[in-house]
């Protein structure tokens, strides 16, 4: 019968390379046995080296991708991925509003992990005010949460309280993603808040190396799916975690610079 095999969409932009947005995001969904869907918003040039171009989708045209899979597709879930300014983030909350596509998962991809700015401020008060709060799970990087809680994040207590504001804006599950660019550091730790209230921290080894691109899209894509099967949001995220930690520690040799994780390192 149709639509019976779950099903899950991504709204994120095509990364050329494979590595990240996207195609990220799809290989995911393939990986965790979900059928991936996707509400393509904008297109990347670009290889291991960076990127070196990029154009953004007419709304229209996202409005259509929308309606066709709202059409087509029984969406049990969902997630965002980078979104370019604040006409596309007010489409796609537009769109998610009038549809019904299930929880969705928000990456909110306003800072890079190093802490560059991705988002401007326009786009940022946008994304704060209209799309956190639509959020079923919102999955910060160290420094997203730390701009979008307004506070400098200096102690385990500071990293809870940072989760604690973001849950106050409307998400509804929290996960803060700890820092990972120290070559010296010995464990990647992240804090998880849930709606109950209970908190949690889950802690891999960290592991130094440059094949570590999509990692944020591919945790968000892996809670989304999970989700998506019936799994319960605590150990959706755990499975999450634990997917990228083996995908970031059997790596792939792709491109000459800074590499994609390896998708099909995790087994059940």
């Amino acid at each position: 019968m149709a639509n019976e095999f779950p099903q899950v969409m991504t709204i994120a932009g095509s990364d050329s390379d494979g590595s990240a947005g996207m195609q990220a995001d799809l290989y995911t969904f393939f990986a965790r046995k979900v059928h991936g869907a996707a509400v393509m918003t904008a297109a990347v040039a670009g290889n291991s080296y960076g990127i070196h171009a990029s154009i953004a989708l007419p709304t229209d045209f996202i409005d259509q991708e929308f309606a066709d899979l709202a059409d087509d597709y029984k969406i049990l879930a969902a997630k965002t991925g980078m979104l370019a300014d604040s006409t596309l983030i007010k489409n796609v909350v537009k769109n998610y509003k009038k549809y019904d596509f299930g929880p969705l998962v928000v990456d909110p991809v306003i800072m890079t992990k190093h802490g560059a700015q991705l988002l401007e401020e326009s786009a940022f008060a946008t994304l704060r005010e209209e799309l956190v709060p639509l959020a079923t799970v919102i999955t910060p990087n160290f420094f997203e949460a730390e701009k979008l809680a307004e506070m400098k994040i200096t102690s385990d207590a500071d990293m809870e309280a940072a989760a604690r504001k973001i849950k106050a804006m409307g998400a509804k599950n929290v996960v803060v993603k700890g820092q990972h660019h120290d070559s010296t550091q010995a464990a990647v730790r992240d804090f998880v808040l849930l709606e109950s209230g209970k908190s949690f921290w889950l802690t891999e080894t960290y592991i130094d190396t440059d094949r570590v691109n999509g990692t944020g899209d591919s945790l968000s894509a892996c809670i989304t799916a999970e989700i998506a099967k019936g799994v319960d949001i605590e150990t959706a995220i755990r499975t999450a975690k634990k997917f990228v930690h083996v995908a970031i520690a059997n790596e792939i040799q792709v491109g000459h610079k800074f590499g994609p994780i390896n998708h099909w390192a995790y087994q059940d």
